[in-house]
């Protein structure tokens, strides 16, 4: 019997699950005209499958559009069928853009930036993940540990660059039976759907060799936990770098200085966005190589924004190279909305003229309060509900979202903590590393 192939409309969520609807793929250009229907209230399904409180209940209806230039198909030896996805935006049933809709939300914030101050910005993902099981093996950083997972990363290399992503390297990271992805620059909003599609594909590369993996923010209370580092860099219309300046402090042009210096302003609440599981804060603390506090150093693998060392040698080659990271991430983030809150408070830099700030060099874990107070530095919160409290005192930050959905995503995380009340952290890590 002739088979009809499929493929799926898809939306990244609050708790950044890919979810949507299939059809035939002959329908495409029907789908790309007319819409898809959509409930409201799926933005309220959490990670675990449970639905938080909805202002709207079993009411209303919203249409998925899907955007032709996101449209990836691959295909995968062994598998009968394509993978095949197109990802889409949102709106109200007469076309206005729906609040919940981070995609386009982040589209929005983008040209408001270019609109602001004629600079577009490019950004890359770097993703950690976990292998379960014992599938792979061999010490941190090792040719060994990168020979047993190289035939799951060429294969992997390989989708990606069927999807037309371009990856930067693949390697065994410090963590047990932990690896590393990294994708080349590009434009926001493609680099935020390209982190979107690269967690799919991993786990569909990982199920045909036989394991499955994680990108959970901590697989093990002792081990190193899993983050997302986003690169940032920016440009003008022209397509000259804007970030760097050989006179700058610290290296950074002045608006690249003001840009780092509103995402620092407002970190604390920045991260219920940016990392917004219950586990992700077991992650967050001070000497595991992730990000304690709101601060910028220079190559500090532990700071909040780290200005990322330049390989080139001439100057102009420095130039196009030089970006800066943010490294308080994770993947239970949807990269569409971190990365939409990232570039709102580096606009809110830019627009309140902040200097650059004065990178740290010594171990912020060793100061206390008050000295941290007075250098403008702040310990990030130690749990989502401490984020979330952040993030509902943040009037600022809220006035960069729609109205609205600063309530749905609180109310959403806490439906979340809820769910994983009463367990161990052991039993936490567990329940998260199987639904990322």
């Amino acid at each position: 019997m002739p088979r009809a192939a499929l493929m799926m409309a898809c939306v990244g969520d609050i708790s950044g699950q890919v979810r949507g609807k299939g059809f035939p793929v002959a329908h495409l250009a029907r789908r790309v005209a007319r819409g898809i229907g959509w409930t409201p209230t799926n933005i309220q399904i959490t990670c675990f499958d449970t639905i938080a409180p909805s202002p709207y209940g079993s009411f209303g209806d919203v249409v998925l559009w899907p955007d032709p230039a996101s449209e990836l198909r691959v295909v995968l030896p062994g598998r009968a069928s394509a993978e095949h996805v197109v990802l889409g935006d949102i709106t109200e049933l007469d076309g206005a853009p729906w609040t919940c809709c981070l995609r386009s939300l982040l589209r929005r914030t983008l040209e408001r930036l270019t609109e602001r101050t004629g600079l577009q910005l490019r950004a890359a993902f770097e993703h950690e993940l976990t292998m379960k099981g014992e599938a792979a093996a061999g010490p941190a950083f090792s040719l060994t540990g990168f020979r047993a997972a190289q035939p799951f990363a060429e294969m992997l290399l390989g989708a990606l660059d069927q999807a037309g992503i371009t990856a930067d390297s693949f390697l065994r990271e410090y963590g047990r039976r932990q690896y590393e992805v990294t994708l080349e620059p590009c434009d926001a909003l493609r680099a935020a759907d390209q982190a979107m599609l690269l967690r799919e594909l991993t786990r569909a590369v990982a199920a045909l060799h036989g394991q499955s993996v994680t990108f959970s923010p901590l697989v093990d209370p002792a081990g190193v936990g899993n983050g997302v580092h986003i690169h940032m860099s920016l440009w003008d219309a022209e397509g000259r770098p804007a970030t760097h300046d050989p006179g700058g402090r610290h290296g950074l042009s002045g608006v690249a200085g003001a840009f780092v210096a509103g995402i620092l302003a407002h970190m604390p609440a920045l991260v219920a966005l940016t990392a917004p599981s219950v586990v992700s804060y077991a992650r967050l603390t001070p000497h595991r190589w992730s990000a304690a506090f709101n601060n910028l150093a220079v190559q500090d693998r532990e700071a909040g924004v780290r200005i990322c060392p330049v390989s080139e040698r001439d100057e102009a080659g420095r130039t196009r190279q030089f970006n800066f990271e943010y490294r308080a991430a994770d993947a239970a983030a949807n990269p569409h909305l971190a990365l939409a809150a990232l570039v709102a408070a580096g606009l809110q830099g830019i627009d309140d003229r902040l200097p650059t700030p004065e990178a740290t060099v010594e171990d912020l874990s060793l100061l206390d309060v008050a000295t941290l107070h007075r250098r403008g530095l702040r310990r990030l919160p130690a749990s989502l509900d401490e984020a979330l409290r952040e993030l509902a005192a943040d009037r600022t930050l809220q006035g960069w979202l729609p109205p609205g959905l600063v309530d749905i995503y609180v109310a959403h995380k806490r439906a979340e903590i809820e769910h994983i009340g009463g367990r161990t952290l052991e039993e936490i890590c567990a329940a998260y590393a199987e639904v990322y």
